[in-house]
């Protein structure tokens, strides 16, 4: 049977770019048991309320959402159980010296499957203020503006 190859995305967390300014990322592999990879393959996963916390120099994951399996009986696993997050020691070290020094917060921006083993991409981030997003969202509006005017002008029609 030939092994997979690429990235397939299962999930992604777009709010929590809205919310949080993305300071770092690192790529995490995830332990999970029973059905749970057989559910994410059909692609039931939520990151909504997802965050990780680093517990006696580990990593764990809570809060995801991984939605139990049709075809599982008894075996199934919990939906929302924590899950510990596969990093080496030197990352875990530096990314938890800065969440207890600095106030950030750990949170995965997408969970994806990578040559056929499930990832995380986890993001230390700090949280954006009311005024900062309506910003952002001004930003993000005047760049399309121009990008339509500019296509606009390049199709020569002109309004």
């Amino acid at each position: 049977m030939p092994k997979e190859r690429g990235t397939t995305v299962i999930a992604t967390n777009r709010r929590a770019r809205h919310l949080y300014v993305v300071l770092d990322t690192v790529e995490a592999g995830i332990c999970l048991v029973g059905n749970e990879v057989k559910s994410l393959r059909l692609g039931r996963a939520s990151l909504v309320d997802a965050f990780a916390m680093v517990d006696d120099h580990e990593v764990w994951l809570h809060n995801l959402h991984i939605a139990e399996y049709a075809m599982g009986s008894w075996t199934n696993h919990p939906t929302r159980r924590t899950r510990k997050l596969l990093l080496h020691r030197s990352q875990i070290v530096r990314w938890e010296v800065r969440v207890r020094e600095s106030g950030l917060s750990m949170v995965p921006l997408s969970l994806y499957f990578h040559d056929g083993l499930v990832k995380l991409e986890l993001a230390l981030v700090r949280g954006r203020k009311t005024w900062d997003r309506r910003r952002a969202l001004a930003e993000r509006d005047a760049r399309r503006e121009v990008e339509r005017a500019l296509s606009q002008h390049v199709k020569g029609r002109r309004r």
